[in-house]
């Protein structure tokens, strides 16, 4: 298992007494789970976008990225989830983390101080030159796209 050090400030921190830092929950989790910084209960109505604060910002080494994910338990039970999943923290932003939240269930949803709200993945960074090419190699699929093999 490859370990690297990512930095975390809490951007307030005299109020962050009551709030973890993100945490692995078992030996073998690949997300962190974090929490919500909100001040009060927020409210997520059926269809509702909403930003939620954590209070802190990271600074990740070059060729990593945290990618923001869904926590499946709440995508599940309440159809709130990443507006934009996976989300993207890039190595070169010191910003405060925050989740956008989308309710796609049919019932309002409310966000407590504290809870956990979505999973932080590290992830390394590989970058591409791309090539202008005239034509690219055939293959078998070709331009088959989605459910075009049929299953």
């Amino acid at each position: 298992m490859n370990k690297i050090i990512i930095k975390i400030s809490w951007l307030d921190p005299e109020s962050a007494d009551d709030l973890n830092l993100p945490t692995y929950h078992s030996v073998h989790a690949s997300g962190m789970d974090v929490a919500a910084a909100v001040a009060e209960p927020i409210k997520l109505g059926p269809g509702e976008i909403k930003m939620i604060p954590t209070n802190f910002a990271v600074a990740i080494p070059p060729g990593y990225e945290i990618q923001v994910r869904p926590r499946s338990g709440l995508a599940i039970k309440h159809g709130v989830t990443i507006i934009n999943s996976p989300g993207t923290i890039d190595a070169d932003y010191r910003g405060e983390v925050k989740i956008g939240l989308i309710n796609l269930g049919p019932k309002p949803y409310t966000i407590q101080r504290g809870d956990r709200v979505a999973q932080l993945v590290v992830a390394s960074v590989n970058k591409a030159d791309l090539q202008a090419v005239s034509e690219l190699d055939e293959t078998v699929r070709q331009a088959g796209g989605f459910g075009h093999t049929g299953k």
